[in-house]
């Protein structure tokens, strides 16, 4: 399992339909394939969240274009889904040390596309940066460097 992945609440996946799991993940698979490349990194939190959602991964999950991805992000209605798919999103963002500007903005889109605030999407996108900062420093206090 990757790192960012360890000691997740997956409870919000009972609350999300068959196709509501899909969206979410096709909108993750997009979001990896930004700068064109999915590292292995970004393909093990992909697999890892695949599994925890019950879906597929395979080649029928094709890379979108960021409208494409905000489409599909409207889609999705429940506020705690909604909640969920941007910390996701931060999470796979941040994986490989490198968050661009063309994805925060579509993290951004994202989020207000499925009516979350912009306080929000950014609230959320602290917490994961806090969060991240925090296992590192966990990594040197015990020593695991």
């Amino acid at each position: 399992m990757s790192e960012l992945n360890t000691e997740k609440d997956l409870s919000y996946v009972s609350e999300m339909s068959e196709n509501e799991r899909r969206i979410f993940l096709e909108i993750l698979v997009g979001l990896a394939h930004i700068d064109g490349v999915m590292d292995a990194g970004e393909q093990e939190f992909i697999a890892d969240l695949a599994a925890a959602l019950k879906v597929t991964v395979g080649k029928e999950i094709k890379p979108m274009s960021d409208d494409e991805i905000v489409a599909c992000a409207k889609q999705i209605t429940g506020r705690r889904t909604a909640m969920e798919l941007v910390k996701e999103m931060c999470m796979l963002a941040n994986s490989d040390g490198d968050l661009s500007d063309r994805e925060t903005l579509l993290i951004g889109r994202v989020g207000l596309a499925m009516g979350l605030e912009l306080e929000k999407v950014e609230q959320i996108s602290q917490w994961v940066i806090d969060h991240i900062v925090w296992l590192e420093e966990g990594k040197i206090i015990f020593e695991k460097v």
